[in-house]
């Protein structure tokens, strides 16, 4: 434990935004896992909705450092492609 007040403080607000982050990072993976499950069972209509939803908590993800810019847009671009491979198999059947 520290001594030093300015330390404890900053200890404290350690904890908080270690937490914060924690769950910022499992929604944008539970969002992900969304997506891949609508992908894997062929539901084109819902991995579109699910993919609105993930590509916002990416960008905000991104923007507040929880993941790289470069990542988040890396993850965006490889959820669509799958999607639009989605669309291509539904539209030849």
């Amino acid at each position: 434990m520290p001594n030093i007040k300015s330390t404890k403080k900053r200890l404290r607000q350690n904890v908080v935004r270690r937490t914060r982050n924690l769950s910022a990072k499992r929604t944008m993976r539970t969002r992900i896992r969304k997506v891949l499950e609508a992908v894997r069972s062929g539901d084109v209509a819902l991995a579109e909705t699910e993919f609105k939803l993930t590509a916002r908590t990416l960008d905000r993800a991104g923007a507040r450092n929880l993941i790289h810019r470069n990542a988040a847009a890396r993850l965006k671009s490889r959820l669509s492609a799958k999607i639009k491979f989605l669309k291509q198999i539904a539209a030849e059947v």
